[in-house]
């Protein structure tokens, strides 16, 4: 395969590629397609497709690429070769002798450069949070900011640390990770406590504690679900385990493969967000209920 024909299929819009396939997007917002994920259940949309970087992401597991990377997951191969055979069918392509050496292109996952960690002070970030009805003086104690580089332009983000020295990122326009990524505890205090509550992101813990449900439990986040895995060695010690999971077939997955595990010691404590998809969506429609009954009793 020649390096002109991986290029050609690289131009493939992500958008095209999933109508051959006989997926549309749920929602447009902007520059960006959302999607019910194409290769796996789930009711709420969270697969988002850039349409002007071409590329995709999963929230739900926590990966996302190129359009190979896109074919590999509904293959589950990760043969390159495999991958741009499968576009090329679905797009209708003609490319001549496959058994060629195959062009390995670099990868385009973004490379952060000179990551600066800094106090997470008043800006448009803790703006970006209040909007999620996440106060100040929460997010000041579990974030920090980060400042990087991508291909020499500077960013700035929230950043929420792991324990392997990476960090969860956010902003209005960017949800990642600075590898290495991996799960994150939140002690309540010097010795273990007696439950642990897992959250599947960061948002929804800032949402538990903005909630005041946390109590003096310590608290892990998945910071994904595929790191439930990193997770149950962590779990072993704890007398209850309290799960505010998405209600979404990723968040029922999960839950269902801690309770395999830790039978009854672990509790679905979803209940409180009953309708809506996760606690940080529970923790905004609460707050905005609450302030339109303010108004109500100021008239």
């Amino acid at each position: 395969m020649e390096r002109t024909e991986i290029d050609a299929i690289r131009q493939i819009p992500l958008a095209d590629f999933l109508a051959r396939l006989g997926h549309e997007p749920a929602r447009r917002s902007g520059n960006e397609l959302w999607y019910i994920a194409p290769y796996r259940g789930e009711r709420t949309p969270s697969f988002r497709v850039n349409v002007a970087k071409q590329l995709w992401y999963d929230f739900g597991l926590g990966k996302g690429g190129d359009i190979f990377t896109l074919a590999g997951e509904f293959l589950q191969s990760g043969d390159f070769r495999t991958q741009a055979k499968f576009i090329a069918e679905t797009a209708n392509m003609t490319v001549a002798e496959w058994e060629k050496p195959v062009y390995f292109p670099k990868p385009i996952e973004p490379v952060f450069e000179d990551v600066e960690v800094a106090p997470l002070f008043r800006s448009p970030l803790t703006e970006y949070l209040a909007e999620r009805c996440i106060p100040y003086a929460v997010a000041s104690r579990h974030c920090c900011r980060l400042n990087y580089g991508v291909r020499g332009k500077r960013y700035f983000a929230v950043g929420f640390p792991n324990l392997v020295g990476g960090f969860e990122i956010r902003s209005r326009y960017f949800k990642g990770c600075i590898p290495p990524k991996s799960v994150s505890l939140v002690k309540a205090n010097d010795i273990p406590a007696d439950e642990y509550l897992v959250f599947e992101g960061f948002m929804d813990f800032l949402s538990a504690v903005t909630l005041g449900v946390t109590g003096n439990a310590d608290c892990l986040v998945l910071n994904s679900v595929a790191n439930v895995e990193k997770a149950t060695g962590m779990l072993e010690g704890y007398g209850r385990i309290g799960c505010f999971l998405d209600r979404d077939e990723a968040g029922r997955r999960t839950l269902a493969a801690l309770t395999k595990r830790y039978g009854e010691r672990v509790t679905d404590r979803s209940s409180l967000y009953d309708g809506c998809k996760d606690l940080n969506e529970y923790l905004q429609l609460t707050t905005k209920k609450q302030k339109n009954n303010h108004l109500k009793i100021e008239k």
